[in-house]
């Protein structure tokens, strides 16, 4: 499938103020899994939606390799179903009165496919997705995790060029929703599809994805593998969005600042070498943080902030660790069963290249 580029892609609802979408843009590549990730009301389904020809922009353009698919000053619109592109919704959209072999050759007999076809083809994908055995039954006689198989082998039936999928796992409980990952990962990999995948949840994306692009209040806010999205956060929103716990913000005000925020922003100073950019925060993943004793020596280059263990929670496998500094409380995680204990004093130490250094408009700096 050819690249799919969306160039200054805006959309915005009869009666409302600001646009559910502005000025987008997006190029997905031959291949892509792409995550359009970000919370509720960032454009990134309606962005689908107008790639799948279900919803027409107000402005810009969406093309396929050389062929237009919308564009508001050529006023060029293609119909949905010339887009050769499968999609599936959170609801999994089944027909109820069809047994699961009609369900996933509905989208064949559509395109007239013939009967012979059109059967060889569907016990194919079928038995990929582990649901032969179910073609004589009915959606409702089906689990919620065996009916997601069904609407996916309904659009792999048709052999789309573009898979596009709007939050297809919500429905699931968390242990199918693992399974699931696996299985799109595998879909993604034996099929070679070119997919955009829509999801506020960060695992799914850093787990599926090759890129994922960031959004809010319908704009692009980073694109980027899962290891740059999460290592090289662009602004405090991406930093914060992605990461759990989430990550540790120190913010630098006028006011008379606590020792640590002191201590923190003499560091992020250094860290800058006389960069004209004035550093506003600092953000601190809790896997950074190393809690060692007060008594031992400070690493060079590094940050360290004295503290006291507030509270320890196991997660299972792994450990958060609540610390306190100067009335703010800081969150550090490992998977080495803690020495310390609540009321203990340490010190906590971050590596230079692990502090993620903001200005006072939120925008990373980057660090020499």
């Amino acid at each position: 499938m050819p690249t799919i580029r969306l160039q200054g892609i805006s959309k915005r609802y009869p009666g409302s103020t600001a646009s559910a979408v502005d000025s987008l843009d997006l190029t997905v590549n031959d291949g892509d899994f792409m995550c359009m990730l970000g919370p509720s009301g960032c454009g990134k389904t309606t962005t689908l939606r107008m790639i799948a020809g279900l919803e027409q922009p107000t402005g810009g353009s969406i093309s396929v390799g050389d062929r237009v698919l919308d564009s508001v000053e050529q006023g060029v619109f293609v119909a949905p179903e010339r887009r050769e592109m499968g999609l599936v919704f959170q609801s999994y959209a089944l027909w109820p009165h069809m047994t699961i072999r009609q369900n996933t050759e509905y989208g064949l007999r559509l395109r007239k496919v013939g009967r012979a076809e059109r059967s060889s083809r569907a016990d194919e994908v079928m038995n990929v997705m582990g649901i032969g055995r179910f073609a004589d039954r009915y959606p409702s006689q089906l689990s919620g995790g065996q009916q997601q198989r069904v609407a996916l082998a309904r659009m792999l039936a048709v052999n789309p060029g573009v898979m596009l999928l709007d939050e297809p796992l919500s429905n699931l409980d968390s242990r199918l929703r693992l399974e699931m990952r696996t299985e799109l990962k595998r879909i993604h990999q034996d099929f070679r599809s070119t997919i955009v995948f829509v999801t506020h949840d960060q695992w799914e994306a850093m787990t599926l994805a090759t890129r994922i692009a960031v959004l809010a209040d319908g704009r692009l806010q980073q694109i980027g593998t899962p290891t740059d999205i999460y290592d090289r956060p662009r602004n405090r929103f991406v930093a914060g969005f992605l990461g759990n716990p989430p990550i540790n913000i120190i913010e630098f005000t006028d006011d008379e600042p606590a020792p640590h925020i002191a201590a923190a922003h003499r560091f992020a100073e250094t860290r800058l070498h006389g960069a004209t950019a004035v550093p506003g925060s600092i953000g601190i993943r809790p896997e950074s943080i190393r809690i060692e004793p007060p008594s031992q020596a400070p690493a060079p280059d590094a940050l360290t902030i004295d503290a006291s263990i507030f509270a320890i929670l196991p997660t299972g496998g792994s450990w958060t660790i609540e610390a306190v500094a100067d009335g703010r409380h800081l969150f550090a995680t490992t998977s080495v069963p803690p020495t310390c204990r609540p009321g203990d004093d340490v010190r906590l130490r971050v590596a230079a290249h692990e502090v993620h250094v903001f200005d006072t408009e939120g925008e990373r700096v980057g660090l020499s």
